[in-house]
């Protein structure tokens, strides 16, 4: 017999509502949830294919330990043995620097991923943590770290009311949105058109969303700082400025004038190969419109000035009086956020607090670029013991991270390796522990990151929609009794891991004069919390502590997990509403429209107006039904468009003898691959278009659809040198290859 449950899709950021049919204990079909509150019915194929990513055959159901040589299925508490055996010497013997975490992106996208890291990183105490935000996000968190003080206060567009959007290297269309997180993302483009409003899209590619805009710009790719750039340039010179209701809480104005003064558009036509009169239009157009946003994404923050890019999308929403007002860009506010503390003066943002071994690299919000992770593998120098030991979670940069070949090389030279991963795949093959986490439908869902990049504020919580199958763990569990494992404390009750941080979090809150629960007993506040696991207690604290929350009492109507709970379609909690000055945390207690880094880094933009590319550049690209490397072993969700192919433009191709579906050799810094040729005029001339994420030919993984067309890794033609030097961030973007057909 069938029946239905409700659950939150965790396979991108728009986190849509999803009504699941589940027959015993299988999910055999997907709809999206009319009644969420937040989604509205909209689905997507991955999540219409929720059922087939679920019950994927080649995901691991036990553990897997080294055993003279091979990865052999194990029991738990075999496999945690192994790990305390095998992380304990390391750290002991050379220190805590020597043990490495990586995260990958799918640790937001589950309750466990957002809860357990942080506290694995306090107890282990390295320094050597590397995650998926240095490939793709991490130029918006340094810039909104330096703006505003806050590296997570990241202002979104408010869609729903915008009179006029400027998206800039992102195509929602296909992501679904990104650092801005949108349920029918094409539909509410598609609704501001509608209302009359007007969306202008500069990609070098001609994509689904660009399909969609008033107006399109084909930009040279990586030169989107310069174009922003002289767009704030024509907003001084035509004195269209208006900070309006932004003016008492922003400093600088008159100095950033003064920085961005070569950058005008006759100066930055020629690189951005867009003429001034365009560039000027573009600005007059931003600053006369009744609301407007800009909004960029993976295509400006994954080239050389990735955070100068960033910083300029949030430096025209303040010029033109668009940020935090509604139409404009805001800053959502999460149930789960800590309680807010009064307006003023924050500690502010620091970068380069500590620096890689090898290059010297700054840290950027306690991370150092992953791109750097093979080097301190395999690279001796006299500035510390190189890393030794190696903990993996949700994370594959063998695939995602540039010079996949030599980081495979020095996963093979480390002394030990744990992975938490549902997948054998080209990183966890090299694990001498492997701990497989449940499918999600076995999993309870709530978005702790998202709904503080959401386009409404509202909160939905889904409980496991099936039971959890025998042998398996809750992958709260798996990542509680890891830390316990790694931190001297194997074989301890998991559920102390929840208690301390309960204990922890609620004897600060009580000190804290304008919490709600300042001057309470956290012993009785913790005897309140309800809950069947300890996640669900830790859900239902930040809850009461929330903006929304009850105060443990305090507020009678506010949130609690009971409340939620009784509510199984969400809560909507409004629309986005003006915040400033509250979210500030700079030392000044305003917006600091030109932070001293940003200044320094400006000579090398003043640099890249003399330069010019010779030869083609790369860029990448995404697909409505992929979602970076491991959704390529769900038949459902490949084939079709869907295809690791080159696309280059017919002038291209015929200048270079390149006919349509013949392979073609691409050469970069770190090495070259060979793709069939998609001849089309979907990108630019003098650009050419690898998807990432693919290259499932390694030997050693378990994925056997993916290896049925395993595709080119992409990031194998970089070397692992460009980076963005204020945020670490990886340079995937706008980089030289050589083309050659293939014999």
């Amino acid at each position: 017999m069938s029946r239905t449950a409700l659950r939150i899709c965790p396979l991108c950021e728009a986190t849509c509502g999803l009504t699941l049919t589940v027959e015993g204990t299988r999910v055999t079909g997907a709809r999206g949830d009319r009644e969420d509150v937040f989604s509205k019915g909209f689905i997507c194929p991955k999540g219409a294919s929720f059922g087939a990513v679920d019950s994927d055959p080649d995901r691991l159901r036990t553990p897997l330990v080294r055993r003279d040589g091979e990865l052999r299925e194990a029991t738990w508490e075999e496999a945690f043995d192994a790990v305390a055996a095998g992380l304990r010497p390391v750290l002991e013997g050379h220190g805590a620097n020597s043990v490495g975490v990586v995260l990958g992106n799918p640790n937001v996208h589950t309750v466990a991923g957002a809860l357990y890291p942080q506290v694995l990183l306090a107890g282990l105490r390295t320094r050597s943590v590397f995650t998926a935000s240095t490939l793709d996000q991490m130029p918006k968190h340094v810039s909104s770290g330096l703006l505003f003080g806050d590296a997570n206060a990241i202002p979104v567009p408010d869609l729903d009311h915008t009179d006029h959007l400027l998206l800039i290297g992102a195509n929602p269309l296909e992501s679904n949105g990104s650092l801005c997180t949108a349920p029918d993302f094409p539909g509410k483009l598609k609704a501001l058109k509608a209302r009359g409003g007007h969306l202008t899209v500069v990609d070098p590619r001609r994509t689904r969303t660009a399909k969609l805009a008033d107006r399109h710009l084909a930009i040279r790719p990586g030169t989107d700082a310069l174009l922003l750039a002289a767009m704030a340039h024509t907003l001084f010179a035509e004195d269209l400025v208006g900070l309006a209701h932004l003016a008492p809480h922003v400093q600088g104005l008159d100095e950033l004038r003064e920085a961005i003064r070569d950058f005008t558009p006759e100066a930055v036509a020629e690189a951005c190969d867009i003429d001034a009169p365009t560039i000027r239009a573009l600005a007059r157009e931003l600053a006369a419109a009744p609301t407007a946003a800009v909004y960029a994404r993976i295509g400006s923050c994954t080239v050389p000035h990735g955070t100068l890019a960033s910083w300029l999308v949030d430096v025209l929403n303040i010029l033109t009086g668009n940020l935090d007002r509604p139409g404009g860009a805001l800053f959502p506010q999460a149930a789960t956020d800590r309680t807010p503390r009064p307006a003023g003066p924050g500690r502010g943002f620091a970068l380069g607090r500590w620096h890689s071994r090898v290059r010297q690299l700054p840290e950027a919000k306690g991370e150092l670029p992953i791109s750097a992770l093979a080097e301190e593998i395999d690279t001796a120098t006299d500035e510390g013991e190189p890393l030794r030991a190696l903990i993996v979670v949700a994370a594959n940069p063998v695939l995602s991270a540039p010079d996949g070949d030599r980081l495979d090389r020095a996963l093979g030279s480390l002394d030990f390796m744990v992975s938490v991963d549902p997948y054998l795949n080209e990183t966890s093959r090299h694990a001498d522990v492997v701990l497989p986490p449940p499918p999600p439908s076995q999993s309870p869902h709530h978005d702790f990151a998202f709904n503080t990049l959401a386009v409404r504020n509202q909160v939905r919580y889904s409980r496991p929609a099936v039971p959890l199958e025998p042998g398996r763990m809750a992958e709260s569990e798996i990542l509680a009794r890891l830390i316990l494992a790694a931190t001297g404390m194997h074989g301890a009750d998991p559920a102390a891991v929840d208690a301390m941080v309960v204990d922890q979090t609620l004897g600060k809150a009580v000190q804290e004069e304008h919490s709600p629960v300042h001057g309470r007993d956290p012993r009785e506040l913790a005897g309140q919390l309800t809950g069947d696991t300890g996640p669900e207690r830790r859900l239902d604290m930040m809850l009461r502590l929330g903006p929304y929350g009850d105060g443990f009492g305090v507020r009678p109507d506010g949130l609690t997990l009971d409340k939620l709970l009784a509510h199984p379609h969400g809560i909507d909690l409004g629309p986005l509403r003006p915040r400033l000055p509250q979210p500030l945390r700079t030392a000044s207690g305003k917006v600091e429209l030109l932070p001293g880094p940003v200044a320094a880094d400006l000579p090398r933009l003043r640099a890249a107006l003399r330069e010019r590319p010779e030869g083609l550049v790369l860029v990448g690209r995404r697909h409505l039904r992929s979602n970076n490397s491991w959704m390529h072993n769900v038949p459902a969700l490949t084939g079709g468009s869907n295809r690791c192919t080159l696309h280059i433009h017919p002038e291209d191709a015929a200048r270079l003898g390149v006919r349509d579906g013949t392979d073609v050799r691409v050469k970069g810094a770190g090495g070259e691959v060979v793709a069939p040729a998609e001849v089309t005029d979907a990108v630019r001339p003098g650009v050419v278009s690898l998807p990432h994420g693919w290259g499932h030919d390694r030997p050693g993984t378990r994925l056997g659809h993916a290896a049925t067309a395993p595709g080119v890794n992409v990031n194998q033609l970089l070397d692992g040198s460009l980076l963005d030097p204020l945020s670490g961030n990886a340079v995937l973007n706008g980089i030289p290859v050589q083309l050659a057909a293939s014999l």
